[in-house]
């Protein structure tokens, strides 16, 4: 689709976007800096240009038409290819800078985190990288506002906005007490074990719902369940020996040899995590933000190495 006419610019364009992704001219205005008025006043021109209408409005919403969905699927592809034509000149700008805003939750940034910024920023001086450690549902919310460059989620679950693409894999271990009955690195099948008193996540957290169809499917038996939305805080009961909880492998991969802990691999059937990438849509990711991303794949896939090597000796 040609965007010639002056009143489809990419400004008017990105708003349009905005306001379609959050079905509200005041949530695209806050979104995007601009005037609940501006908004309005910008699609529609756009109407105007086009001889369509794009959305329908109501009273503190707007619903898009079907013309209003062919246009955004195509706005999505302009501007992506929009900010790739001034992307092009960055090389001829000198050494490497700028920003990007990556969110992550709990499960990364507790043990791949650190050494991937680290490693990361020593090579890239000029480029700041801002973390935010956050859950899902808000992770999913500032990518598609165009807040955060890109996010590394526990889910799948598409939104309107967001690109999804897989990122790794990773075994749940059971972890528990040193004082607890299980034997450190041992495998264990949970549906053997006596109930558990089990810390989990609470319900808003991504990996509630994996824990949960776990256990109803493999006929787990639990005594009494915790939530907790700490992770400081359910480390901390769980080393108290009364409670276990159920953690990826890469996010204890440092705990393994501490003695702290007794960490055992979940088998017959394994639990197994899955960990996605989501970006705006509209946006492609930048060589640095790239750059940053295979930083943190690689730490990943270290620290499921370093595990899964500490696991092994520790069953002789």
């Amino acid at each position: 689709m040609a965007f010639h006419n002056m009143r489809q610019n990419p400004r008017s364009i990105q708003l349009f976007v905005a306001a379609y992704e959050e079905q509200s001219f005041t949530l695209a205005a806050q979104r995007e800096h601009a005037t609940q008025s501006g908004v309005s006043q910008h699609v529609s021109d756009l109407e105007d240009s086009l001889g369509v209408k794009l959305f329908s409005r109501s009273i503190g919403a707007v619903q898009p038409t079907p013309a209003g969905t062919a246009y955004y699927s195509a706005c999505v592809e302009f501007l992506k290819a929009h900010e790739m034509t001034l992307r092009a000149i960055e090389p001829f700008k000198g050494s490497r800078q700028g920003e990007i805003k990556v969110g992550m939750t709990p499960v990364m940034t507790r043990a791949v985190l650190a050494p991937a910024y680290a490693r990361f920023t020593k090579e890239n001086p000029n480029v700041t990288v801002r973390i935010i450690d956050s859950y899902f549902g808000e992770l999913t919310d500032r990518v598609r506002s165009g807040e955060l460059t890109f996010a590394i989620v526990p889910s799948s679950i598409g939104s309107k906005g967001v690109r999804t693409s897989f990122f790794a894999s990773a075994p749940e271990m059971l972890v528990s007490g040193r004082m607890s009955s299980f034997q450190h690195c041992k495998p264990v099948k949970l549906a053997d074990l006596p109930p558990l008193n089990l810390a989990i996540p609470g319900q808003s957290n991504a990996r509630r719902k994996l824990i949960d169809a776990y256990i109803t499917s493999n006929g787990v038996g639990i005594k009494s369940f915790a939530e907790f939305d700490t992770m400081a805080g359910t480390m901390d009961l769980v080393s108290r020996g009364e409670w276990a909880t159920i953690l990826p492998m890469m996010m204890i991969a440092n705990d393994i040899d501490t003695g702290k802990y007794n960490i055992s691999p979940i088998e017959d059937p394994p639990l197994i995590l899955e960990t996605f990438v989501i970006e705006p849509a509209r946006k492609s990711m930048s060589d640095v933000a790239l750059d940053f991303l295979e930083c943190v794949k690689e730490e990943f896939a270290f620290s499921i190495a370093k595990a899964t090597q500490l696991l092994k000796q520790g069953r002789h």
